[in-house]
């Protein structure tokens, strides 16, 4: 069979294929330990499923508008005015089969073929490849490990070139779990400005902030009259446990917002409705779960971070945000164990995997090599008996 050169061009999900084969080796009776999910271990909340159960009773089960519900348009409207102090019409919105929806269509909407986008490594796995199916260059600039994984502002200057037509960011990170501080975000929104590029700014872990307060680009942007053009892009499925739901929505100005509705369309049509209803309920109604949630989280965070620092040779910055921490394995780098070199990150969470059923995944497939992320999306029995036996396999290693 002959397939189009794109198919090529980009590269699999390896977040999906690790979660893939977490699940397979479950299937197979297999007694495996998953760090590698990257969403809630818990149910969504009840008065969510109640409007999705109300929701079908009722017969919201057609096609709605295909830039979503006005309902739940006016919704997101009214929770970014309430927790963002941005405000936007509902022609400024729109709403999307998940937030990774809504990425993907807004660079097919902004890039052409030889433009060139900039992301900061460690990346999303999916962000090169958005770019790359707009038959655009991903640029990737460095970032600084121990400043929150903020931009290596010096490496970006150094790879400017009249090319580059956009920038994604993506604070709170997926996979560092790093907020960017206001300072940063504020210094890229202008330098976005003075090279006419737009920001494709990923907020789909805000409400998951541990100690501080986040601040949307586009509020800094108004605050800080700096006038540059940013889509936001955010989700329901990190802050009310709705990953299957699918649901996501972006903002911006009309006429981005308009050419992706129009790709939209033809592609998807419209987002779930039954979703867009539980969508409503979401955003409009008691906002206790997610600080519970956030809570459950934050307890975690704590003890993942106390169990690594008992772990010779691993270093783990704290991260202030999401469900993440991304730890430096590189000290166990091109070191040998039953007989095999560890080159890098895919090897050594091979061997874990391999030894002592713990599922991972390799920084270097987030373009950080010497990192593997690890999700303490999982309950503190879990988390405490994965680390265990990751100290069991790294003790095998060689010196």
């Amino acid at each position: 069979m002959i397939l189009a050169n794109r198919v090529d061009n980009i590269n699999p999900s390896f977040t999906l294929q690790m979660a893939t084969k977490a699940a397979e080796m479950r299937s197979e009776g297999i007694d495996v330990i998953n760090f590698s999910v990257g969403e809630p271990d818990f149910n969504t909340p009840q008065h969510i499923r109640d409007a999705a159960k109300n929701a079908m009773d009722q017969g919201y089960t057609k096609y709605t508008a295909g830039s979503g519900m006005i309902e739940l348009r006016d919704a997101i409207c009214i929770k970014l005015k309430r927790e963002n102090g941005i405000s936007y019409d509902l022609s400024d919105v729109l709403v999307s089969n998940g937030e990774k929806q809504s990425l993907y269509t807004a660079c097919q909407a902004l890039f052409n073929p030889g433009d060139s986008v900039v992301v900061f490594s460690p990346y999303w796995v999916s962000f090169p490849e958005f770019i790359k199916m707009a038959d655009a260059k991903p640029i990737l600039v460095n970032t600084i490990s121990d400043n929150n994984f903020e931009p290596d502002f010096i490496d970006l200057e150094s790879k400017l070139d009249k090319n580059i037509k956009g920038v994604i960011i993506n604070s709170p990170s997926n996979p560092t779990g790093g907020v960017w501080s206001n300072k940063a975000i504020i210094k890229l929104l202008n330098i976005a400005k003075k090279n006419n590029w737009v920001v494709i700014s990923d907020e789909c872990y805000e409400r998951l902030i541990y100690g501080g307060e986040f601040v949307s680009a586009e509020k800094l942007n108004q605050m800080h009259n700096i006038g540059a053009v940013v889509v936001t892009c955010m989700s329901l499925s990190k802050t009310y446990a709705m990953t299957g739901w699918r649901i996501g929505y972006s903002v911006g100005p009309n006429e981005i917002i308009n050419a992706m509705s129009k790709i939209q369309g033809q592609a998807t049509s419209c987002a779930n409705s039954i979703g867009q209803k539980a969508g409503i309920a979401a955003l409009l109604g008691d906002q206790s779960c997610v600080e519970e949630m956030k809570k459950a989280f934050l307890n975690r965070r704590d003890l993942i971070l106390e169990l690594f620092s008992k772990i010779p040779g691993v270093d783990c910055a704290i991260p202030n945000g999401a469900f993440y921490v991304f730890p430096d394995f590189s000290k166990y780098l091109n070191r040998t164990v039953n007989n095999k070199l560890l080159k890098d990150t895919f090897d050594i969470s091979e061997y874990i995997l391999d030894s002592v059923k713990v599922v991972t995944v390799p920084g270097d497939g987030f373009g950080a090599s010497g990192h593997i992320r690890f999700s303490y999306a999982t309950n503190r029995k879990i988390i405490k008996e994965g680390m265990a036996r990751l100290r069991k396999a790294l003790d095998m290693i060689e010196e």
